[in-house]
């Protein structure tokens, strides 16, 4: 079972809701049209069909209308997915959603606070055979805002975790805006550390002490494996900032799903998708818009992001 995340980067549709940003207002001088629209879901139809995961993540996605164009562009370059959920009770600009070949038992959305600041996070719960597991969509607040802010997105998860059950299957993924050692990071970018130099993704969920895979090594049971530190450092990367690769988008495990039991994670399975399309000389091939006064898109590119995907045996 194929397992991915991916964030697609302002897919917006063509109806205005008043949340667009500027540039997204359908049918404006900026050109957010029936043609550029029609080409950004190719684009990114493209990559997924590519990846043909099992069950994917997406993030950025503004509504369900969105989703909707993105699975029909899917189902026409062959690619169907028969499931889908998307977290819109809160009416945040972008939203994270999930398409899925396998049905799921239920979907629901966790409210991180009841401000448009952050983005519910999307749980959804699979049985297959009679083999439970959890999947967590995140879209965690952005390295605009201090940690803190991360905090309380990771604090959100742990507690409705802790409701679930620490011994169950459970999958965080997304785009934490988190670095897989971002309590690292804080030494060199000091703005972020407003809280002592706690992290939502290495403190509160517990990845700080797991830098082994848990095959040998047997850790707290409230702690979750990131699975970055399963696969080589030059593959840890998911996005560029000024010729840097960065860490943004990660895939956590409970520790269950370290144990070859009923449902387990295929060692050496995580990767970056970085097919060579999605790069423009050394950066990701993001979708462009001009940075004219007026900014216009172009009718090119794909997302400032890459996929993650990993590999999950059901016994």
């Amino acid at each position: 079972m194929k397992i991915a995340t991916y964030n697609v980067e302002n897919l917006f549709d063509l109806q205005t809701s008043g949340n667009e940003y500027k540039e997204y207002i359908p049918n404006s001088s900026s050109q957010w049209n029936q043609k550029n629209y029609k080409i950004k879901l190719k684009n990114i139809a493209h990559v997924i069909k590519d990846i043909d995961a099992d069950i994917i993540a997406l993030e950025e996605v503004e509504s369900l209308q969105a989703l909707m164009d993105l699975r029909f562009a899917l189902k026409q370059s062959g690619l169907y997915y028969g499931y889908y959920s998307i977290a819109d009770k809160k009416n945040t600009t972008v939203k994270v959603a999930l398409l899925s070949k396998i049905p799921f038992v239920y979907s629901k959305e966790i409210s991180v606070t009841q401000t448009y600041e952050y983005r519910n996070i999307l749980e959804t719960k699979f049985k297959i055979d009679g083999k439970e597991f959890y999947v967590f969509v995140n879209h965690w607040k952005s390295k605009s805002g201090a940690e803190s802010q991360r905090v309380l997105c990771a604090k959100s998860l742990i507690k409705r975790v802790k409701e679930i059950g620490f011994d169950k299957n459970i999958i965080l993924l997304g785009d934490f805006n988190s670095d897989y050692e971002e309590y690292l990071k804080f030494k060199r970018k000091r703005e972020h550390n407003d809280t002592g130099g706690v992290t939502g993704i290495n403190h509160i969920l517990g990845t700080i002490n797991q830098r082994d895979l848990a095959s040998n090594v047997t850790h707290h049971k409230e702690s979750f494996y990131n699975l970055w530190y399963d696969t080589n450092e030059e593959k840890r990367y998911t996005y560029i900032y000024r010729g840097k690769k960065e860490v943004l988008d990660n895939i956590l495990i409970s520790q269950s799903l370290l144990n070859d039991k009923d449902v387990s994670y295929v060692k050496n399975s995580i990767t970056n998708f970085n097919k060579e399309y999605l790069f423009k000389k050394n950066n990701i091939y993001r979708w462009e818009i001009s940075r004219a006064k007026v900014r216009k898109h172009k009718g090119k590119g794909y997302s400032d992001h890459l996929p993650a995907v990993a590999k999950f045996r059901i016994d």
